[in-house]
């Protein structure tokens, strides 16, 4: 940055506060920093959210935005091996813990590093932001790599179920896709392709900084300052994903056949976008279904010697989620029987709703395993990054209040409004038995 350009770049406006968490915005290049001071251990996290995922990847082009996470390891302008500081090697000598994730609506980038060494992770995170090196020859292993993760999620049988119900509960909108997306994309997408999208959504403008630890927010805002000021606003603001799932209006449902050892049951409804109050209540019925000796998937069908295990899956997301059931089959079960028994005890809530008793659990449960996961500065930047994802950072700061004013009423209404049959995708993992074959004589 030149000497003009550094007098010119303003200091951030500080924006709101909530839960001692200060949001700051850099109005000249749109940079969103968030800030939490915590001095008992000395490490930082410093974080990167940008707003992209695989909801904004269009057909032929999915599973780019996680290909590009991969390549923005391998070099920017001034982190590069040709000039012997590479990334990797000038986090990892400094005792940094580094890595990326990409997901439905994100793409994040952080460091968890020793205090005196946060402006190392600042200059580079700003360097690549615009200045990453997208190169062929490291799209080729790096595709390698990833189509690697794909076929080990092929493997899975939760992991291919859970793809083939999203495939088939979305037709229209990009959740549609995982976000590693389809095997001939992963192979086929050409470099210049992912350089488009790097230059469509990297830019400051469309991110969000997170430092959460040991910290003086005055010098580390100044840092930013001096490396991040160095971006300007992208010239186009970054395209908005508009298209909508139309309703759903009927049940639909996906049967896979595939050699494995255990049956599983996904039975999955549709839930409103994030940041819908409906939520609250529905994670809490999650828990009252699946979570504990006592939770009544356990007793009704764990409990029964139906099945080994039971999972609930209801994430929310920027747009419309899913709230889905897995149940995992002991050998022979049949899956009718357990589909049944979800659909009995869906109705069951709906008709008679939940006990007074089984709320109170539910929101300890919630509580406590909400305080475990918080546990330390990256633990609270990563659950950030995902308030950041689908809409408002103070998600992140409200979610207790919220859930404590949840009541059985509106569990029940919410039971009634969204677990209906209409409104479902239900699949089964059939395993396929492999017969042995005796070589020829």
């Amino acid at each position: 940055m030149s000497i003009e350009n550094k007098k010119a770049f303003k200091d951030p406006v500080f924006i709101k506060e909530s839960g001692g968490i200060e949001e700051y915005k850099f109005e000249q290049n749109g940079l969103t920093v968030l800030t939490l001071e915590d001095h008992s251990a000395p490490v930082v996290t410093f974080m990167v959210t940008y707003h992209v995922g695989s909801r904004n990847e269009a057909i032929g082009h999915t599973g780019s935005t996680h290909l590009l996470e991969h390549l923005m390891f391998k070099g920017s302008r001034n982190f590069n091996k040709e000039k012997g500081t590479a990334i990797w090697n000038e986090l990892q000598n400094i005792g940094a813990q580094i890595n990326a994730t990409t997901w439905n609506d994100r793409t994040n980038y952080f460091e968890v590093v020793p205090s005196k060494h946060l402006e190392r992770a600042i200059e580079i995170e700003a360097d690549r932001m615009r200045f990453a090196l997208l190169k062929d020859e490291d799209r080729k292993p790096e595709m390698t790599v990833v189509r690697n993760e794909f076929e080990r999620g092929e493997n899975s049988p939760f992991d291919v179920l859970d793809k083939n119900i999203w495939a088939t509960a979305y037709q229209a909108h990009p959740y549609h896709h995982s976000t590693i997306g389809w095997r001939s994309d992963i192979e086929n997408i050409p470099t210049h392709k992912l350089q488009e999208f790097y230059d469509t959504y990297y830019w400051p403008n469309n991110a969000t900084v997170t430092i959460i630890g040991d910290f003086k927010k005055n010098e580390a805002l100044k840092l930013i300052k001096k490396y991040f000021g160095e971006h300007k606003r992208s010239e186009n603001d970054p395209p908005e994903m508009y298209t909508e799932e139309p309703k759903q209006e009927g049940p639909r449902r996906i049967t896979v056949k595939r050699a494995g050892q255990t049956g599983v049951v996904g039975v999955g409804h549709k839930t409103p976008k994030g940041l819908h109050k409906d939520n609250y209540a529905l994670q809490l019925l999650g828990k009252i279904l699946t979570d504990g000796k006592t939770s009544r998937f356990n007793k009704n069908i764990i409990d029964k010697g139906l099945a080994t295990s039971v999972f609930m899956y209801d994430f929310p997301f920027k747009d419309n989620g899913m709230f889905i059931s897995y149940i995992f089959l002991t050998p022979d079960t049949n899956h009718q029987t357990v589909e049944d028994l979800v659909i009995d005890e869906y109705k069951s809530i709906i008709n008679s709703g939940v006990t007074t008793e089984e709320l109170r659990r539910a929101i300890a449960q919630t509580k406590a395993g909400v305080a475990f996961s918080r546990d330390g500065s990256y633990a609270v930047a990563s659950a950030l990054n995902e308030a950041i994802a689908i809409g408002d950072w103070t998600y992140y700061t409200t979610f207790m209040e919220c859930i404590d004013i949840v009541s059985e009423s509106n569990i029940q209404e919410a039971a009634e409004k969204y677990l209906i049959e209409d409104n479902s995708t239900t699949g089964w993992f059939v395993p396929k038995k492999v017969e042995a074959t005796q070589d020829a004589v």
